[in-house]
């Protein structure tokens, strides 16, 4: 009976780590998808999209998960072939430090003309 218990107990954790790990595994899956451009559809993720470029993206993208690729492994190898567009949230480096200063700048300058106004207004 013990071995029976033990059996069953064995089973079931094998089970349930199975299943922590395939959620896991999901979990990042969609992190990658959804942080990856459909190049064909604009303004979409890989994620939302169904085009036939991005049902190809995903399957590379278990394929590379399941022979134990990284997250950041995943999108060097698709920035190699796609270039950085393919990222939505690429590195900061010399070539995209304008992409990533243009909105602060336009966040402050806009700021200071609010506050402009506010001041003549007081006046």
């Amino acid at each position: 009976m013990k071995k029976n218990k033990f059996l069953i107990f064995l089973i079931l954790s094998f089970l349930f780590n199975n299943n922590l790990l395939a959620n896991n595994n999901l979990k990042l899956e969609n992190k990658i998808f959804k942080n990856l451009r459909c190049l064909i559809c604009q303004g979409q993720s890989v994620y939302d999209s169904q085009s036939d470029f991005a049902e190809s993206v995903k399957i590379v993208v278990r394929n590379k998960l399941e022979s134990g690729k990284n997250e950041q492994e995943i999108y060097s190898f698709l920035k190699a072939k796609y270039g950085d567009w393919i990222l939505y949230d690429p590195e900061i480096k010399k070539n995209t430090l304008l992409l990533w200063l243009i909105p602060l700048f336009i966040f402050l300058i806009g700021g200071l003309l609010i506050l402009r106004k506010l001041v003549v207004l007081k006046k």
